[in-house]
């Protein structure tokens, strides 16, 4: 508690807290808010307990005494910025640099100019720095960029880190701001960090006028908490922190604290947190606001030190401190962070770097040994993949001591090819899983990497805890089936949720009604597909929750096929009367940036007439990234090279509430929506799909169907809906006891017919799975709205690795079969549901379907 005459804590409360710091006692946020304010010997009390917990973690880490920084150039891209905060200096306008005879941003042999003196000088990292997104504000940036040919600043930065990484041998670092999800997955294969503050979670110093970041869109602390969990999602190491002293009280600066430790526990990407004091400047706004204190500094440091705990990593500027580094040591720093003997602190620019050599002696004072790290830390060289691209493991690996991750030492940079990996398609692992699935089963049920990979179990409890079981609501089902039977297009969201809760008689009157339905718009016919499912890869590092296909590349199950596997399976498909291959994989950090491209050509090399319908939005989007184009560009090269269409798979729920539970790294729900509507504007039609039954509820549902109606309205392209329950068995999220175990009989006849119901009229196919389902429940899907049931796949191993019993290809007389089961005939179609030539219609016939090597179908 506080002083309410000083607004001071009081007496006790500081004791208190201070004896819970030294006890090793987790804080809370009102502790942490009052050991905040220590000073005098209170200070001194919470420094030594911050002190021991850093020795704990830097003995943990195998460097005990070692405090570390990062040799650098400081490369100020651009100085433009969208924002306008109110203490910033390095921030300038068009028309200054213009007078100053400079350009918009530095010219590529400005930028290699800094990184060759640097590297000359010892120098290992390369920070670029720059203003957020300046040609959203200023036109000159625009132009200059266009002039140029890059399409953005950030097609500018990948550009520059690439010729420093080929033509010095530094390694990038990227501070260029508020980055999303895309942008992150752009610029990860070319730096192996980046960075950017929080600053702070004190929301009303952006809101409200006056404040340091009113006016300035990337400083809403909502925004830039979303970056540090994009970041955390795409395994990529990140700097970043807090900057004290601007405005915001101690409570403020407390939640700022346990907002980083949250992230950092949720992502384990964090790799350092700065702790940075606020210096007034000349010729700002902010020029009268008293400096932050440097003991307010020092209990800041401590304070964080507690809350991160002993593995993290925090540093504070030493241009900031005025030679006080012993308090800092002793406050419970490790680290000094990036220092130039070369260029300025061109954000602090009145605030020159220490001389390496003063920094080092003034350290050993303390009692520390002053030792050179990279830009990525040695923790994140250890872990590897996922978290240092392959790409760039080369450049790492020539500047890296191979047993403390540290800077070797006498390491100079020197340039190496940036590139993708040579390896390409190579044949490896067990290529025979699609066999023996069904007849030896997987190798482990549970990856020994169970417990971090996935991030934070208990977070991710807490976060699922409300749709483990899903609500139940009280509305007029009657009602509610009254207007489903009248006008489904006129459903409101109310009455929608009340179908979705519909059990007993009422569920059996709305799959009747969802029946009828599908008789008056698509007929009595069900209809299937003669196709084979290729997965080219299994290796993947992603970090999916509910994905039990996933495996690195050293697992006993992981493989990846040649192009001239994939092409023979297509060939074999052919043979026995396909119209369609359907392919996906893993993203495999080894594959080249054309794999995508050399597999649908070696497709349709071998097979001319074969329909390619492949790749998810999660590898349309990776292709994206590691060849630098478009999205738009990319697609356009995929179906040049013989894509037809492709699956709208990688939706799991189009919310991101549950995504974000459901999986650590795959795409958002806005990218996942552009990737499919850029797809269907380029002439590429694709399936659509829901996984259900994991940790949604039936709103999520209702969502999701409404973002696939409106999307379908505005491109026509979805070819039809896909229900895919989720299959529970050896999922990780279930596994770790926070998913349910699949949906319900119920929730699967519920779904299916108010997929038929909510999607009418604009998407009129509806494929259940009898994959999933089993012949049984495939026929009661057919029975509740369902019109189709998918291909007879002839391999499959994403649903039999989560634990699918019903096997991994039906013949076309085992199809049939189901559509007898529901009273109803069946039908060959294709891709596009159009008409099967006769010709395949024969082929088919005669092999039924299926590959001469005959699997056991499995049933229940």
């Amino acid at each position: 508690m506080t002083d309410p005459q000083r607004g001071r804590p009081t007496t006790n409360a500081m004791r208190r807290a201070l004896r819970r710091a030294r006890d090793g006692v987790t804080l809370d946020r009102a502790e942490a808010a009052v050991l905040l304010q220590a000073r005098g010997e209170d200070l001194k009390d919470l420094a030594a307990s911050a002190a021991r917990v850093r020795d704990a973690g830097l003995d943990a880490a195998g460097r005990p005494g070692v405090i570390t920084y990062s040799r650098k150039v400081f490369i100020p891209l651009t100085r433009l910025c969208r924002d306008t905060c109110h203490y910033c200096t390095f921030v300038t306008v068009p028309g200054k640099l213009r007078r100053a005879g400079h350009g918009m941003f530095l010219s590529p042999d400005e930028v290699l100019d800094i990184a060759r003196k640097g590297a000359e000088a010892g120098c290992k990292e390369a920070l670029f720095t720059l203003g957020d997104r300046p040609e959203d504000r200023w036109p000159e940036a625009r132009e200059w960029l266009e002039a140029e040919g890059y399409d953005d600043t950030l097609a500018y930065v990948r550009a520059m880190a690439i010729r420093v990484l080929e033509e010095t041998g530094l390694l990038p670092h990227l501070n260029p701001g508020v980055l999303t999800w895309t942008d992150l997955q752009r610029l990860k294969p070319v730096a192996p960090s980046m960075g950017m503050m929080l600053e702070t979670t004190a929301t009303r110093l952006w809101s409200e006028k006056g404040g340091p970041h009113h006016g300035s869109p990337d400083k809403e602390p909502a925004v830039r908490l979303r970056v540090l969990e994009d970041a955390g999602r795409s395994n990529v190491p990140f700097t970043t922190g807090i900057l004290i002293g601007i405005g915001e009280d101690h409570e403020e600066r407390a939640d700022s604290l346990f907002e980083l430790r949250r992230t950092a526990r949720a992502y384990h990407g964090i790799q350092e947190v700065i702790v940075q004091n606020f210096r007034a400047k000349p010729d700002t706004a902010m020029r009268g606001m008293p400096d932050a204190e440097l003991e307010e500094l020092a209990a800041a440091i401590a304070v964080a030190r507690h809350i991160l705990g002993p593995s993290a990593r925090i540093q504070a500027p030493p241009n900031l401190v005025d030679a006080e580094y012993a308090l800092l040591i002793g406050a419970g720093i490790d680290d000094w962070g990036g220092v130039s003997p070369l260029t300025p602190d061109h954000v602090n620019p009145e605030r020159p770097w220490p001389h390496i050599e003063e920094l080092a002696a003034r350290t050993a004072e303390s009692g520390f040994e002053l030792r050179e790290r990279l830009t990525i830390y040695p923790e994140f060289i250890r872990r590897g993949e996922p978290w240092l691209d392959p790409r760039l493991l080369p450049h790492v690996r020539a500047l890296a001591d191979p047993e403390t991750g540290l800077a070797k030492e006498g390491a100079i940079p020197a340039g190496l090819p940036w590139q993708e990996p040579d390896e390409g398609f190579t044949s490896f692992g067990r290529t025979d899983l699609h066999h023996t699935i069904d007849t030896e089963g997987r190798t482990g049920d549970r990856r020994n990497d169970f417990d971090e990979v996935y991030g934070d179990w208990e977070a991710l409890r807490e976060a699922a805890a409300p749709g483990m079981v899903p609500s139940r609501i009280d509305a007029d089902v009657r009602q509610a089936l009254g207007q489903a039977a009248d006008d489904p297009t006129k459903l409101t969201d109310d009455q929608a949720l009340a179908l979705l809760h519909a059990d007993g008689e009422a569920l059996d009157e709305l799959c009747r009604i969802a029946d009828t339905l599908r008789r008056d718009v698509v007929g009595d016919d069900v209809t299937y597909i003669v196709t084979r499912n290729i997965n080219f890869t299994n290796v993947c590092y992603t970090g999916c929750r509910f994905c039990a296909f996933a495996q690195r590349r050293t697992d006993a199950d992981a493989y990846t096929l040649s192009l001239d596997q994939v092409a023979d399976r297509a060939a074999q498909a052919w043979d026995v009367g396909a119209v369609e291959v359907c392919m996906q994989g893993g993203i495999h950090p080894d594959l080249p940036g054309t794999a995508y491209f050399d597999i649908a050509r070696a497709v349709r090399e071998r097979v001319p007439d074969m329909h390619v319908h492949a790749f998810s939005p999660m590898e349309v989007v990776n292709g994206a990234t590691r060849t630098g184009l478009s999205l738009r560009d990319w697609l356009l090269a995929a179906k040049e090279a013989g894509l037809g269409s492709i699956p709208g798979t990688a939706a799991e729920i189009l919310d991101d509430e549950v995504r974000w539970i459901l999986t650590k790294g795959k795409l958002p729900t806005a990218t996942w929506l552009e990737v499919i509507r850029t797809a269907h504007e380029v002439g590429l039609r694709s399936s659509s799909t829901m996984m259900y039954g994991h940790v949604d509820q039936p709103r999520h549902w209702l969502g999701h169907f409404r973002t696939l109606a409106r999307l379908q309205q505005e491109t026509g392209g979805f070819t039809e809906f896909v229900t895919l329950p989720f299959i529970h068995t050896n999922a990780p999220v279930y596994l770790a006891g926070i998913a349910r175990p699949g949906p319900t009989d119920r929730d699967n006849r519920a779904v299916t017919a108010m997929a038929r119901l909510l999607l009418h009229p604009h998407i009129t196919n509806i494929q259940t799975s009898w994959v999933k389902l089993g012949t049984q429940g495939a026929a009661e899907m057919l029975r509740s709205g369902a019109n189709d049931l998918g291909g007879t796949l002839m391999e499959e191993t994403i649903s039999r690795m989560a634990g699918s019993s019903y096997g991994s290809y039906r013949s076309i007389q085992d199809l049939v079969a189901i559509a007898d089961l529901a009273g109803r005939p069946a039908k060959p179609r294709t891709t596009l549901y159009g008409e099967v030539p006769a010709e395949r219609v024969a082929a088919a016939e005669a092999s039924d379907g299926h590959l001469p090597e005959l699997l056991p179908v499995l049933e229940g």
